[in-house]
């Protein structure tokens, strides 16, 4: 996916969730943050942010000019060495969907749709898999330790649901996919976050129980574009035995 209009900033504060105030050459901007979690590692004050600029935004009625959808995070202290994060929220679902159009996890991939109902169930996205019925669901990764990634930021109840969801049409011999998009490079191994939710971490270890295919691939990320790489090993050691 692609962005237009990008420039740089420099984080100041987080009023709330929903907006940062931001130096934009020189000026404090009040800006839009298109991610509703935590992200405490990510905005501190100083940080370098990649943020989209709308110049229409008035005549469309936005309350702000600009949306953050980037970080530059400093590895270890270490200003001349930083990762640079993509922290759009929205960014890995239409990652996901240019990536399962073009072949994605599997060949004889069709009719591919969005968020899709099944049963009392909504997915992000459904597919054909060699002719048969399968669901994917995709959740974003921006938190990194010592180039792990791990999910969630934030105790997530829906997140279990979802994983649930995808175990219970598994196990009534569906094809389901979880798909974690890392939206950075530099990742070793992904692994869940057990300090902050070890309830999904036990979710996520029953769900590949009951056949659900966990996958995890990092980004290609620039100011103006993100997309989906290469595969990053999934590491459960935490949540199940060592055998």
């Amino acid at each position: 996916m692609k962005y237009e209009h990008t420039v740089w900033g420099t984080f100041v504060s987080r009023p709330n969730r929903f907006i940062a105030k931001v130096l934009i050459n020189g000026r404090e901007e009040t800006c839009h943050v298109k991610n509703t979690g935590r992200c405490r590692e990510l905005l501190v004050p100083g940080a370098r942010l990649v943020l989209e600029h709308h110049p229409d935004a008035e005549t469309k009625g936005r309350k702000t000019s600009y949306d953050v959808i980037g970080v530059c995070k400093e590895h270890a202290g270490n200003r001349d060495e930083t990762l640079l994060i993509n922290m759009d929220s929205q960014a890995p679902n239409e990652a996901a969907w240019e990536w399962v159009c073009a072949g994605g996890p599997a060949p004889k991939i069709t009719q591919i749709r969005r968020e899709v109902t099944y049963g009392n169930s909504r997915f992000d996205l459904a597919f054909l898999l060699n002719g048969h019925q399968a669901f994917m669901e995709v959740k974003g990764v921006t938190l990194e330790r010592q180039g792990i990634a791990a999910f969630p930021d934030a105790p997530t109840q829906r997140g279990i649901k979802h994983l649930e969801e995808l175990a219970a049409a598994s196990r009534q011999g569906i094809p389901c996919f979880l798909l974690l998009v890392i939206q950075m490079k530099g990742i070793t191994s992904f692994r869940p976050n057990m300090e902050t939710h070890p309830e999904f971490g036990h979710a996520l270890a029953q769900a590949k129980k009951d056949g659900v295919t966990i996958l995890a691939y990092d980004c290609l990320v620039t100011e103006t574009e993100m997309a989906i790489d290469q595969p990053v090993p999934v590491d459960l050691t935490e949540v199940l035995p060592v055998s």
